[in-house]
């Protein structure tokens, strides 16, 4: 199962999501793009054209991180995923508030955005591991989980829904949302998307 998907591999796939894209990238079918704008224009765009969710160019730089910084505290209700040519700005965008990252060429573009669109985390393949990795080490001061709670934790980063991780760790589905529901309090964050970017932030997981 691909990082953050929460759709199988044919779920889904004749469905039409708004896209507002900033940047130059291209939104795969049977997506439809509701807008392209440069960075300086995103958030004006997304008030507007309302999109379902905002793909942005990672790779043009400062200014679109500062666009993802912008959408997520004026719009934090909005996903916003960054796309790049290569994984190496995954830890930068996340922390600037995006919902998650893929690669502008990955064949599972269209699938990572509906995931984020519909509340999930979205990452394309081993990104969010290449994240977490990246911010290990990191000194902060985090609410301590219980090992349990840590273990759903690097599940729920991984992308599994709480039936999965139950049958993983070979418990009932409704253990694993106690579990779930003890760590976005712990956290103070609202749900599961806010949930793994402060797991992947914080070096956690």
């Amino acid at each position: 199962m691909r990082l953050g998907m929460i759709f199988s591999a044919g779920e889904g796939a004749g469905v039409e999501l708004a896209v507002l894209v900033v940047g130059a990238l291209p939104v795969p079918a049977p997506l439809v793009a509701a807008g392209a704008v440069p960075p300086a224009e995103a958030l004006a765009a997304a008030r507007a054209l309302r999109p379902q969710v905002v793909l942005v160019d990672a790779d043009a730089g400062p200014a679109a991180l500062h666009a993802v910084e912008t959408l997520a505290a004026e719009l934090p209700e909005l996903p916003v995923v960054g796309a790049g040519a290569g994984p190496e700005p995954v830890l930068d965008v996340v922390r600037a508030g995006a919902t998650g990252y893929v690669l502008r060429d990955d064949p599972a573009l269209a699938e990572v955005l509906r995931a984020a669109a519909c509340g999930g985390p979205a990452f394309g393949e081993g990104l969010a591991e290449r994240a977490l990795d990246a911010a290990a080490g990191v000194d902060t001061e985090t609410p301590r989980l219980t090992e349990r709670e840590s273990e759903v934790l690097r599940l729920v980063v991984e992308g599994l829904t709480a039936r999965q991780i139950a049958t993983r760790l070979v418990l009932s589905p409704r253990t694993v949302e106690n579990h779930i529901q003890r760590t976005l309090r712990k956290f103070d964050v609202p749900g599961r998307a806010a949930l793994v970017r402060y797991a992947i932030e914080h070096g956690l997981a």
